[in-house]
């Protein structure tokens, strides 16, 4: 194989590892307060993160009793969508629910 050829196959191959390569993860998190209620939570969990019933209750629970819980791991511009959904959801109906990202380990 000539050099020119080598390097063509070694700059083929870096571009395809590169393609490859998975985007990071980022965790978006429900966190607790004293005023938004339960059954709003399991909506929220429910209508933005497509949760069951019964897996929107206990993430609900999680944020209820350990101050936060992950509603989901996505991408970072669709996680960055959905605490934004979030964020409008709780301001029109008047909770304080706050919702963040935090990049996945």
């Amino acid at each position: 194989m000539a050099k020119e050829d080598s390097f063509i196959q070694e700059k083929v191959e870096a571009t395809d590892r590169e393609a490859q390569q998975e985007p990071p993860l980022y965790k978006v998190l429900l966190h607790n307060d004293d005023y938004t209620t339960m059954d709003f939570v399991v909506m929220v969990l429910q209508t933005v993160f497509h949760k069951n019933t019964e897996e929107a209750t206990r993430i609900m629970l999680n944020v209820h009793h350990q101050g936060v819980g992950i509603a989901g791991i996505y991408t970072r511009e669709i996680g960055e969508t959905k605490v934004e959904i979030v964020h409008r959801m709780a301001k029109k109906n008047q909770f304080p629910l706050r919702c963040s990202l935090e990049q996945d380990s």
